[in-house]
């Protein structure tokens, strides 16, 4: 079976189980998932099955959007509820909604993000969550993200605990932090907070409304109507070229092409279709030479 399953991620379970679900009901070695999830984080989980696993790499460049929660009032060691506490402060003012939304205006574009402790970026070959569980502490990698919607999506509610929260939806660049983002929120309404809800609802053309629960996926597989979005429905959303059946036979191989035998694209990387709606392979412009370079090729 070759293609992609749009999984609704439950939570309280890791991307990796999900894999591990899909391969024990496909009964295949071959599912791979486009990008992690937290293990308390719901939504969009593209699985990659078959022949398709060949294009996850190209599917994690997409952007993200998802709707989320801030908690004011204390933080915690994981940037999210599943951590410690390591600082407090009651929210004893008024917190406004046009002061939350001014907050927002001002995260709006492209900063320098600096990734949490418990994450999984990498130094020096392991995940910054490995560091923080044996308590070494190491610099983060500082890195360049953008926001491109961040709005306030509910009231600002006040517990009796001192604690204020309110709901968000953000859209952003491949390797945003949403906990960092609640956190900075915080930050610039002048308390510690953290991320205390997030759902993942777009991942690139992916959208929680396609997607299968874990349950109606299983029901389906045994059943014997699940339908899986193929690899060329997947890269549809992928700036694209369809070449005639002679530069087919040279993508086929592995050759490098001119510009004008990718229809003088100013695109890069690029997916190359066949005249029949294959997707053959992604090309790329070579750093040095007038000319494209194969990435990865799909046959």
């Amino acid at each position: 079976m070759d293609g992609v399953l749009l999984l609704d991620k439950p939570a309280g379970m890791t991307s990796h189980d999900c894999v591990n679900i899909a391969r024990k009901v496909l009964k295949t070695k071959k599912v791979g998932h486009t990008g992690t999830l937290d293990p308390n984080v719901t939504g969009v989980l593209p699985l990659c099955i078959g022949r398709a696993t060949k294009i996850s790499q190209f599917l994690t460049a997409n952007e993200k959007e998802y709707v989320g929660e801030v908690t004011l009032g204390f933080s915690t060691t994981t940037e999210d509820s599943d951590g410690e506490m390591v600082d407090q402060k009651r929210v004893e003012r008024e917190i406004t909604e046009e002061e939350v939304k001014e907050v927002l205006k001002e995260m709006l574009g492209t900063s320098i993000q600096v990734p949490p402790m418990y994450s999984a970026v990498k130094v020096n070959g392991k995940k910054l969550y490995e560091y923080a569980r044996a308590g070494i502490e190491v610099e983060r990698p500082r890195r360049e993200v953008t926001i491109e919607v961040l709005e306030l999506t509910s009231g600002i509610i006040k517990t009796e605990d001192g604690l204020v929260k309110f709901s968000f939806r953000v859209r952003g660049s491949k390797g945003l932090f949403v906990r960092t983002v609640a956190v900075t929120i915080g930050e610039k309404l002048g308390y510690p907070a953290h991320m205390s809800y997030l759902r993942r609802t777009a991942s690139g053309p992916f959208v929680i409304e396609d997607c299968l629960t874990l349950e109606t996926f299983k029901q389906q597989a045994e059943a014997g109507t699940l339908s899986l979005m193929t690899l060329e429905q997947a890269m549809s959303a992928f700036s694209s070229v369809t070449v005639d059946a002679w530069v087919e036979k040279l993508v086929r191989n592995g050759v490098q092409l001119h510009h004008e035998q990718v229809k003088l694209t100013s695109h890069s990387p690029v997916a190359l279709f066949s005249r029949n709606g294959q997707c053959l392979a992604v090309y790329e412009k070579h750093p040095t030479r007038e000319v494209y370079r194969s990435v990865r090729g799909f046959f």
